[in-house]
């Protein structure tokens, strides 16, 4: 078993987890397949990238289509609940393919238990209903936006440096019964105001031209191959919908609106529907 390497935070990794072995189908020449390449962080909110053996016509993760790029290279990505067990399959025009096992690791996330059910609420009224109705068809069609952007193959960056106020994963579970987790991760600084910057290249797919309801004023940008990053409680947006951006160009300013305790960037990412772990693409904060 050949260990994965990546990088790091600066470092250099060899992970042996994660592997699991490349099977031929009988149709497939061993001397005329090669393997399928794969690095990342193999963990739950994890992810991937490759390159998928030449004269490969489809790839797949978990029976589900991946795209590929011109040069056959690929990104996937693993939800913060996924199972310990995932499949990458390369399927050739004679009907062969070339199939990759992979373990994905499990995480230990920050779970709080409250021996009490939440604090009850008065319903939400019709009109909220309409609202959040339409907000989020425009946040679904925004992920649905193939920008063709390459920021994708890019190491991300932190789009703003603080102490980091809420971890992605992170639960509260009141009296047994699971709340949501935290999506993203917070990233509280200096105050309201406080420019924040693209954490890779991309393209804007929704710049919100007024708050919503739960994020405030929301940001996203597409990174390509199904990646998208979400900015929320913004102060300002400085870019506009279907403008490209560069990593490090500063997109917005950060704030409390929203639904927010106070100032602080929220910043998720998703792949297709599988939320991710920021840190996991970053690495530390320095």
């Amino acid at each position: 078993m050949r260990p994965l390497v990546l990088g790091l935070a600066g470092a250099t990794l060899l992970l042996a987890v994660g592997v699991g072995v490349t099977r031929l189908s009988a149709s497939a020449a061993p001397a005329a397949r090669g393997d399928i390449a794969l690095a990342g962080e193999m963990t739950q909110g994890g992810w991937a990238r490759g390159t998928a053996p030449l004269g490969t016509i489809a790839l797949t993760l978990d029976d589900k289509p991946v795209a590929l790029a011109p040069d056959r290279s690929f990104f996937l990505a693993f939800d913060r609940d996924a199972g310990t067990a995932a499949r990458v399959v390369a399927k050739f025009a004679d009907g062969g393919t070339v199939v990759r096992a992979l373990t994905i690791s499990p995480r230990a996330w920050r779970i709080e238990r409250i021996p009490l059910g939440p604090k009850p609420g008065t319903p939400p009224s019709e009109a909220y209903r309409i609202r959040r109705e339409g907000e989020l068809k425009q946040i679904n069609a925004a992920r649905a936006i193939d920008s063709g952007s390459q920021g994708w193959r890019q190491r991300f960056i932190w789009p703003a440096k603080g102490r980091l106020s809420g971890v992605f994963g992170s639960q509260r579970i009141y009296n047994g019964v699971p709340g949501s987790y935290h999506s993203g991760t917070d990233i509280a600084t200096g105050g309201s105001g406080t420019p924040f910057a693209a954490p890779a290249d991309g393209v804007v797919i929704l710049a919100a031209a007024s708050p919503f309801s739960l994020e405030g004023n929301l940001l996203m940008i597409d990174h390509g191959m199904g990646l998208n990053s979400a900015f929320l409680h913004c102060s300002q947006i400085l870019v506009k919908q279907g403008e490209a951006v560069k990593q490090g160009q500063i997109i917005g300013r950060i704030g409390a609106t929203g639904r927010a305790t106070g100032p602080h960037l929220h910043w998720s990412i998703k792949w297709r529907d599988s939320r991710l772990d920021p840190i996991l693409f970053t690495g530390p904060m320095q």
